[in-house]
């Protein structure tokens, strides 16, 4: 059930939008801030709180690569995929990450602690590789540093 303060931050955010249903975005953003991942049920409760049918907002969920539809770690990490990143040395980063974190893409660590993601860019090309552990931008990635970044997330 969405609490009090979701569906407050909600509304105030539908006071953006001309129209309800176009706050779907944010309103998932809002409700998975408070709960990590966005369940079945709660993409119903959101869906029929603005509106919409719950196929229309999981429309909008999966497109988004920021909105997690299943449990994730802790911590989030996204990889940097672009083509400026695979030039400046993204697979050392890819694979040292996957050994290092013993999860390939798609996966959580057994600890819970990391989930790993790719993502299509991050708009750090001049400084790829990159990576992005919840929402801070680490660049110009080698092991040192990867081990150094994973220190700091607990």
């Amino acid at each position: 059930m969405l609490s009090e303060e979701e569906r407050a931050e909600i509304e105030e955010e539908a006071t953006k939008y001309k129209y309800r249903k176009a706050v779907g975005p944010e309103a998932l953003k809002i409700v998975q801030k408070n709960r990590r991942w966005i369940s079945d049920e709660t993409l119903k409760e959101v869906a029929a709180f603005l509106g919409m049918t719950a196929d229309e907002l999981d429309s909008v969920a999966t497109c988004y690569n920021l909105i997690f539809r299943r449990p994730v770690g802790r911590h989030v990490i996204f990889i940097c995929d672009s083509v400026s990143c695979w030039i400046m040395g993204y697979e050392d980063v890819r694979d040292y990450l996957f050994q290092r974190l013993g999860v390939s893409f798609g996966q959580t660590t057994s600890d819970g602690r990391f989930t790993l993601l790719p993502i299509a860019c991050l708009g750090a090309c001049d400084e790829a590789p990159a990576m992005i552990v919840d929402e801070q931008l680490y660049t110009m990635l080698d092991a040192a540093q990867i081990d150094a970044i994973l220190e700091r997330y607990q």
